[in-house]
């Protein structure tokens, strides 16, 4: 049995789940079940970055000791993939000592004995936010963080260093390939233009005062604490068993698919590559960024606004798997996507209530009363749905299954079923409606396993009417 090993991006626990780690969830547990459905074993991971100055600062300000802060934040990261009815495999934590901390120092090991890690005095732009330093050209013409609108502090230190620039070009050769495949498009651009303007060495650790004693410590050098970074992509690994359990390891790893946010593109498609084959470890087979969710006008979200959409109250206000749809099928995924309460709504009522929930329920309706009992038939996908999953086409797979139940809304119109005497020919046209139908639960099982099965589990045997798949709001 082949398998297929998912990721989703590794978040600070500073602050909560919001939308864009939503979408992140559907996403990878719609790949998940993808794959699974195909015959394959899967494993899908995520954890907690804890070892962040963000989240030392964090706890401070609510007054809680920052390993308490760590643990509630944390657990709370966790539960949410449960909320939003994503199955979840690994949760690694970053302050794992036993599971987390001997995978970061080895993979430290190998790349310090493949020469790529030097220790040298540093000065510049720190963002916390970030967690990394900046150049005076990435900043606003106020000297502002463009991602955090806060400016960075000026640090001086003694700092270990990797060798960036050593894997420029391989690096370009790789992903040019696709040998290391970025997905989308733009996104792969974006981090060829960056690699092609040259490539700098970076920091991979701190003091142990900065960092306030929170982080993995450097092997060798109890002063100096790895940087996050450097610690939190690890994670992918470590909770498969790197430097503590070789055989799940080798079982799972490479990760055939990490999927992150468009905001920490370099570090995955750039810093992690160069760290793995500076330690001489495969690489990631994809890497899929999504883009940002923004309020309408493309305004940021924000709670003073009064514009943020909580994934948790759309879930419990209006189900689950309509909240699914939604982000799956609005929110593109090269670029950025709005999202809104009244958006959702309209998406609601034409898609779910009165597109797929109608087009089920009056079928439904002529069946039972034409007495029809639905042929067993074995479903496959069909093979644009199949295309798209695996090219990651969320939004566009779902809009080709919805042009086939409009196409067969307006076939039923045409054909006025209701208005055939011949027994015979209402059977076919009825058999005919049940089979797209069925179709089209089938190639939505990944996206909406529990709709799919309600309606299959509806249109096997003897059909009848059941109560509608969407209440119109």
């Amino acid at each position: 049995m082949s398998k297929f090993y998912i990721t989703t991006a590794i978040p600070y626990v500073n602050g909560k789940p919001h939308l864009g780690h939503a979408l992140e969830y559907f996403q990878a547990d719609t790949t998940r079940r993808f794959h699974s459905i195909l015959g394959e074993e899967t494993l899908l991971l995520s954890g907690a970055d804890e070892n962040a100055l963000k989240n030392v600062q964090a706890a401070k300000a609510a007054h809680i000791p920052v390993q308490e802060f760590l643990d509630t934040n944390s657990q709370t990261f966790k539960d949410a993939f449960s909320q939003l009815g994503v199955s979840l495999d690994i949760f690694q934590r970053g302050s794992d000592r036993k599971k987390h901390w001997p995978g970061v120092q080895k993979l430290w090991t190998l790349c310090n004995e493949n020469g790529d890690i030097y220790k040298k005095s540093y000065e510049g732009l720190y963002c916390v936010g970030c967690e990394s330093f900046k150049t005076e050209s990435e900043l606003t013409a106020d000297g502002l963080c463009p991602d955090h609108l806060k400016k960075p502090e000026l640090v001086k230190e003694e700092n270990y260093f990797f060798k960036l620039s050593r894997y420029q070009k391989k690096l370009e050769e790789l992903i040019s390939s696709d040998t290391l495949h970025i997905i989308p498009d733009n996104k792969k651009a974006e981090t060829l233009s960056f690699i092609t303007h040259g490539l700098e060495d970076f920091s991979i650790s701190r003091s142990k005062q900065r960092a306030e004693g929170v982080g993995v410590p450097v092997p060798g050098d109890d002063t100096q604490v790895m940087y996050v970074w450097f610690d939190a992509l690890s994670i992918y690994m470590t909770g498969i068993g790197f430097g503590t359990d070789e055989k799940t390891w080798q079982k799972w790893w490479p990760a055939d698919l990490h999927i992150i946010g468009k905001d920490i593109n370099r570090f995955h498609t750039v810093y992690w590559p160069a760290m793995l084959l500076s330690a001489k470890l495969p690489l990631p087979k994809q890497i899929l960024i999504h883009s940002f969710i923004t309020a309408p006008g493309g305004q940021k979200m924000s709670k003073s606004l009064g514009n943020v959409v909580d994934p948790f109250e759309m879930t419990e206000k209006f189900g689950l798997e309509p909240f699914r749809y939604y982000l799956l099928s609005q929110i593109p995924l090269s670029d950025d996507g709005e999202a809104s309460v009244d958006r959702f709504k309209e998406v609601y009522s034409a898609d779910l209530a009165n597109g797929l929930g109608n087009l089920v329920a009056r079928v439904a309706k002529l069946a039972e009363n034409n007495n029809i009992t639905a042929n067993t038939v074995e479903l496959s996908f069909s093979p644009l749905v199949y295309k798209g999953l695996n090219e990651y086409k969320f939004a566009e797979t779902l809009g080709e299954i919805w042009d086939s139940l409009r196409s067969l809304d307006k076939q039923i119109n045409q054909d006025e079923p209701w208005k055939v005497s011949d027994q015979t020919v209402i059977k076919d046209m009825l058999h005919s409606y049940i089979q797209i139908i069925c179709q089209a639960a089938f190639d939505l099982q990944p996206f909406m396993p529990d709709t799919a099965k309600k309606i299959l589990e509806q249109f096997s045997g003897e059909i009848r009417s059941q109560s509608p798949l969407f209440p119109r709001l």
